[in-house]
């Protein structure tokens, strides 16, 4: 077959199958509870009333346990000052927490805190969460990656694209209703991602969420993503946030209206 027919008819197939659209959203600020502002947030989970953080810097980096009602610190783990935490997940009577560049996966008892296991990652740890089976995270890439939560072991990955382009530089991961919820570093941007086919299929605008006000020399970029699991709550934050904010979304065509 004439190779310009095949060529033609495959620009004719693509440029006939529709792109599928891409829900966009704004929020609306429903609470807000204050968080220590010297926390460099990387990694953000509730589970049975404990909020679960990860913070980074070298020297700084902590897995930290709150009471989630009234924010007591309950529980906190020091890493090693060569290690820079990252993304955590809790999952079944463990936490696991990503460290940056040590290529590692730290793995506690839940009960205590204490160390339980080490993994070993491909490249670099950036965003974690899980689906109740296996463990996702994400290394700067365009990539989600799946292992195996009993031994670290690499599953499978896949490309993360918005409209057939690549989104890069996925940062802390949030498992809801079955969809991978990324923020995207530098940015105030969260995409909503079908873990199956890695496509976008919703992109969330947090714009404005800080006011100027609580913003100081070290205020970094929004992350943090966490679901209440006993009342569907959404709770946000950042690098060095005074505050978690509860917000829901609100289509983008109706703005921000912030209620505090």
């Amino acid at each position: 077959m004439n190779r310009s027919i095949v060529c033609c008819g495959l620009l004719v197939w693509l440029l006939a199958t529709p792109v599928a659209a891409v829900e966009q959203f704004s929020y609306r600020v429903l609470e807000q509870k204050p968080l220590a502002a010297d926390s460099f947030v990387q990694g953000l989970q509730i589970v049975d009333g404990h909020l679960y953080l990860s913070t980074g810097l070298y020297g700084q980096s902590r897995l930290l346990r709150y009471r989630f009602e009234d924010g007591e610190l309950l529980d906190q783990r020091h890493l090693h000052p060569r290690l820079f935490g990252e993304g955590l997940t809790v999952f079944d009577h463990r936490v696991f927490q990503l460290t940056w560049r040590a290529r590692r996966m730290l793995v506690y008892t839940r009960q205590d805190l204490s160390p339980a296991a080490v993994f070993t990652l491909r490249g670099e740890g950036w965003g974690l969460t899980d689906n109740g089976r296996e463990l996702i995270y994400s290394d700067g890439s365009h990539h989600l990656h799946f292992l195996d939560p009993d031994n670290g072991r690499h599953l499978r990955s896949v490309a993360v694209t918005q409209q057939g382009r690549p989104v890069a530089h996925l940062n802390e991961l949030e498992w809801i209703d079955g969809k991978v919820w990324a923020n995207v570093w530098q940015t105030d941007r969260i995409v909503i991602i079908d873990p199956a086919s890695g496509e976008v299929t919703a992109s969330v605008d947090l714009s404005g969420l800080l006011s100027p006000a609580d913003r100081r020399r070290n205020t970094d970029v929004l992350n943090g993503i966490a679901r209440n699991p006993a009342d569907g709550g959404l709770w946000v934050t950042g690098k060095n946030w005074p505050w978690l904010y509860r917000i829901e979304l609100v289509p983008a065509a109706a703005g921000t209206v912030e209620s505090r």
